[in-house]
């Protein structure tokens, strides 16, 4: 093979490899299939009947299948997750979606006998938002928007409103809060993140 030949070979493997990653950039339709199936998983922890504590495991599992898990925890942290070793942040990272799976698993758990639908997607900026709307019994119908984005290389949703309330700037403050009460220690944030329920 000539210097030319094997240059042009490698210009098409690596035009190949490009191509399909610029033809999987995340869209509205992937944003609200995402949602549509996440809804529908939720939905149907919902409808099963199951404990409290089989619930919380489902949403955990829910949770870490769907969520951007990583950069939720990191921006959790703040600047104090510069202070943390990557054994802490990782101790951290586990120990959080434990955490916030059982919190927003608590709030879905109050739709039993309800429901979630999903009613619109917009773009904004490099991410989609995909309305759905909450049917509790009793309760006038509120709105629960989810934050879908490709940055981690999967489509996953990285933020969630429930009623306008933001889960990113609620859980940083109230982690930082939870810092700051054990005096900067990781380890004890950690250990009590762990047995929070």
């Amino acid at each position: 093979m000539t210097r030319r030949s094997v240059v042009a070979t490698a210009s098409a493997a690596l035009a190949a490899m490009i191509a399909p990653k610029a033809a999987l950039a995340l869209n509205e339709n992937e944003a609200k299939a995402l949602v549509d199936k996440l809804v529908g998983e939720i939905n149907k922890v919902i409808a099963s009947g199951k404990s409290e504590t089989a619930m919380y495991g489902d949403f955990e599992r829910i949770f870490e299948r769907y969520s951007d898990t990583s950069y939720i925890a990191a921006y959790t942290l703040g600047n104090d997750g510069r202070k943390a070793s990557s054994s802490q942040k990782r101790s951290y990272s586990k120990a959080f979606q434990v955490y916030v799976a059982r919190k927003y698993g608590r709030r879905f758990r109050e739709f039993i006998g309800g429901r979630l639908e999903v009613t619109g997607v917009r773009k904004v900026k490099k991410w989609y938002e995909v309305d759905a709307t909450a049917y509790l019994k009793g309760q006038s119908p509120f709105k629960v928007t989810f934050l879908v984005s490709d940055r981690s290389g999967r489509n996953k949703f990285f933020n969630l409103y429930v009623e306008g309330i933001n889960m990113l700037l609620t859980e940083r403050t109230e982690i930082g809060a939870m810092l700051d009460k054990r005096r900067g220690d990781f380890d004890k944030l950690v250990a009590d993140l762990k047995k929070a329920s």
